[in-house]
């Protein structure tokens, strides 16, 4: 199994990494290209879900699944075509963003030898998911593996102190 880069934020309002900036105009883009759908149909109200939801998948979504057990989250990532060394996990206190991406060349792909390229839907070698967590998260914990083009990340729940914990609460009845 290869094991891909994992980093974490503390804060959830630590942007600091790259990555935050990078997800950001790739929310950019697929707001735009929803409003390209929106717009193609004539600007007909009552699509908006869709259109996003179609958009995410065109520009960068890749397919992805969360579970939550009793002490653990884990997540697993459709990255079929990618290396483990083409991914980073950001992990911050209630989100996880998985980023792949590989080098290459338009050129080298649309022309091999005697062939050209008629037309091709592989259109991306950089995806992104973002995945909000149901809860926190134990920064200390997160791994991520990666095999047959699948990342699994797992992290445990984030154990809340004595003092966030519920406290029993008497209640006297009136007489």
């Amino acid at each position: 199994m290869s094991k891909p880069a994992v980093q974490t934020v503390a804060a959830p309002e630590d942007r600091s990494l790259p990555v935050f900036a990078e997800f950001d105009e790739i929310v950019e883009r697929i707001r735009q290209r929803a409003f390209e759908l929106f717009s193609s149909r004539g600007y007909q109200a009552g699509q908006k879900l869709d259109d996003w939801l179609t958009a995410e998948r065109e520009i960068c979504w890749p397919a992805a699944e969360l579970k939550e057990g009793k002490k653990t989250y884990k997540v697993k990532v459709a990255l079929a075509g990618f290396d483990g060394d083409d991914i980073t996990v950001t992990a911050g206190p209630s989100e996880l963003i998985v980023k792949a991406s590989q080098e290459s060349s338009t050129e080298d792909e649309r022309e091999s030898g005697d062939e050209n390229v008629q037309w091709s839907e592989f259109h991306s070698k950089e995806v992104f998911r973002r995945i909000d967590m149901p809860g926190e998260i134990d920064l200390s914990s997160v791994t991520a593996d990666f095999k047959h083009g699948m990342l699994k990340i797992t992290a445990r729940k984030a154990i809340a102190s004595e003092q966030d914990q519920p406290q029993k609460v008497s209640v006297k009845s009136a007489a």
